[in-house]
C-alpha cells in the first residue's frame, strides 16, 4: 500500500489517484463543464478532478465507497455544492439524480466493464460520459468489426453510445502508478431513432453468445 496525501491507496477499491496537473487540465477542458450542468463524478477520489470541476459548476455529485476519502472530501468542500452519496456505483441508481446526466470519472480498472455494463441501463437519462480507463479496455471499446480488439464489449457499448478515445494518459500521472497505459474516452449516447434491436434483451443475449462461442472456436 502506498500513502498518497496522508491516504493509504487501498488495491481492494483499485485506487490510482491521479496527481499530474497537466493531465487533470487536459480532462477538464475536454469535458468543458458549464455552470447550470447536472454532473455526477464516480470515485472522486482525493479530490483533483473534483476540484477543477467545482469552480466551473454551482453544484457536483460524487459516489464514493471510501469512508476515509468521504471525510477528507466533506471537510474539504462545502456541502450546499458537493452532493456525496456514499456506496458502490456498481449499485447506484444513477437515474435517481436527474437528467441530463453528465458522468465523469476516474474508473476503478478492476470492476471498469461490468460498470460500464451498468451505466448503459441509464443511456437514456445520460447526456455524455467521459472516463479515465485503462487503453486496453477503451480500445476494445473503439474497436471497429474484423479487429483484434473488437467483442461483445465493443458491440454492446457502441450500440448505446458514440464512443471516442480522446488522449492516452500515462502510467507516471497517477501516484501510485498502475502497471497499465491509460486514456480518457468520451460516450455520447445515441438518438432513439439509431437503437434498431425490437428487444434489447434478446440483442444482448445473442451477442454474448455469439462471442462466448468464438471464445471457444
Amino acid at each position: 500500500m502506498r500513502q498518497v496525501s496522508g491516504h493509504t491507496a487501498r488495491r481492494r477499491f483499485g485506487q490510482n489517484f491521479l496527481v499530474a496537473p497537466g493531465v487533470v487540465r487536459s480532462i477538464v477542458d475536454a469535458i468543458a463543464p458549464r455552470r447550470d450542468d447536472l454532473m455526477v463524478e464516480i470515485g472522486p477520489g482525493l479530490g483533483a478532478l473534483t476540484e477543477p470541476l467545482l469552480a466551473c459548476l454551482d453544484h457536483l455529485h460524487v459516489v464514493e465507497i471510501d469512508r476515509d476519502l468521504i471525510a477528507r472530501l466533506r471537510r474539504r468542500f462545502p456541502a450546499d455544492r458537493l452532493g456525496i452519496h456514499e456506496g458502490d456505483a456498481l449499485e447506484f441508481d444513477f437515474a435517481s439524480l436527474g437528467a441530463p446526466l453528465r458522468i465523469v470519472g476516474n474508473l476503478p480498472y478492476n470492476i471498469s466493464t461490468p460498470l460500464l455494463f451498468h451505466l448503459a441501463r441509464f443511456a437514456e437519462q445520460i447526456g455524455d460520459m467521459h472516463f479515465m480507463l485503462q487503453k486496453e479496455v477503451v480500445d476494445r471499446m473503439a474497436a471497429v468489426p474484423g479487429s483484434g480488439d473488437f467483442g461483445r464489449l465493443s458491440v454492446m457499448l457502441q450500440y448505446r453510445f458514440h464512443v471516442e478515445c480522446l488522449f492516452p494518459v500515462p502510467p507516471e500521472a497517477f501516484n501510485p502508478p498502475p502497471k497499465v497505459e491509460s486514456a480518457i474516452v468520451r460516450l455520447i449516447p445515441r438518438a432513439a431513432a439509431e437503437l434498431t434491436a425490437r428487444d434489447e434483451e434478446v440483442f444482448a443475449r445473442v451477442v454474448m453468445a455469439a462471442f462466448s462461442q468464438r471464445r471457444k472456436m
